[in-house]
């Protein structure tokens, strides 16, 4: 641990600290990290943005996890692995983009860029972040929207059980609330609207979402904010119909590739500056190509009304063995469960 490395930049970026370019089987990183009574009497979330490709974590010499994928979110629960003061993160990232095993997208597997494919990506390069949260708390939350109805059905996942409390808001005017007492995953609410307002191109028109849940065991509140957008989508023959209209799709093909952080943006208005120069150029969205996004560009493209194709990469991978199928499938799928949920 010789070098020092800025965190999400990968080794290969400028801004990284770094700018080794050449290839790397593998890369460690090693964090102290410094917790209170407080932080660590609820439970303690490790969160991955991405990491490319074979995660192995280690907290306080113990293994906590290993994930697969260089493009999906992931998370460790490390609440009995962390204490109080001093604690010890270690994270191995193996890499191989020419094994013929691993989506590379559009990263070279030749030392320098050529053609489409340009410098690698490798290791770490969206935000890791601990969360504190309760014993008991909301763990995953899903929005269908029914237009015709005017309202939201809610499907809710929670650690333990308490009461649920869902308030939709639009630019701070109260919409409808509904309240539930819930247990585990699978709960399922309806929350109307007073008001609709449709997301369409060009309108994000966002709902927020205030959620409270009161922990049956110890009584302790986990508070969420967040939104939904009111849309419907569905195909009709070769038409793409948005809240049953047709809609022409002029996308641009976006690659997501910055000359200093290579993918990952220097700055969050730089992911929010592609949006409004694709939208001033006058196309309506994006063609998210051979990469999956941070989920904070999809909060923008939310905001902004931008429709996006989201796209795995898929280059690099060799057809022939059928090992690459369970590389690719899992990742894919855990890149719906996280996304789906964004109107964009």
């Amino acid at each position: 641990y010789d070098l020092k490395i800025q965190v999400p930049f990968c080794p290969e970026s400028t801004l990284s600290g770094i700018g080794y370019t050449d290839f790397m089987p593998a890369v460690w990183y090693r964090r102290e990290v410094l917790l209170t009574q407080e932080q660590v009497k609820g439970r303690v979330i490790l969160h991955f943005g991405a990491v490319d490709y074979e995660t192995s974590v280690f907290v306080n010499e113990k293994e906590v996890g290993k994930h697969i994928g260089g493009y999906s979110s992931f998370e460790f629960d490390i609440t009995n692995d962390v204490e109080c003061g001093k604690n010890v993160v270690v994270v191995c990232v193996k890499d191989d983009v020419r094994s013929g095993l691993q989506p590379r997208g559009k990263q070279s597997g030749a030392y320098y860029s050529r053609a489409c494919d340009y410098t690698r990506t490798t290791g770490i390069w969206q935000t890791v972040w601990l969360e504190f949260v309760p014993k008991s708390y909301v763990k995953n939350i899903r929005y269908y929207a029914d237009i015709e109805e005017k309202c939201f059905n809610v499907d809710v996942s929670v650690y333990g059980s308490g009461n649920l409390m869902l308030a939709a808001f639009y630019k701070g005017n109260i919409q409808g609330t509904v309240e539930k007492h819930v247990k585990g995953d699978g709960n399922k609410l309806v929350l109307p609207v007073d008001e609709l307002y449709l997301w369409e191109c060009g309108n994000g028109r966002l709902y927020d979402i205030k959620i409270e849940y009161v922990s049956d065991r110890d009584g302790t509140i986990d508070v969420v904010s967040s939104y939904a957008g009111m849309r419907e989508v569905m195909l009709d023959g070769y038409k793409f119909l948005l809240n049953g209209k047709s809609v022409f799709q002029r996308l641009v093909l976006e690659q997501g590739f910055y000359r200093d952080g290579i993918y990952t943006a220097p700055t969050e208005e730089t992911l929010w500056k592609d949006i409004k120069l694709a939208k001033s150029l006058g196309f309506n969205g994006a063609r998210l190509h051979q990469k999956i996004f941070e989920p904070r560009f999809l909060y923008y493209c939310d905001k902004e009304g931008y429709m996006v194709w989201e796209e795995q990469g898929n280059w690099g991978l060799d057809l022939s063995n059928p090992e690459v199928f369970l590389n690719f499938v899992p990742e894919w799928l855990e890149v719906v469960e996280r996304d789906m949920n964004h109107p964009s």
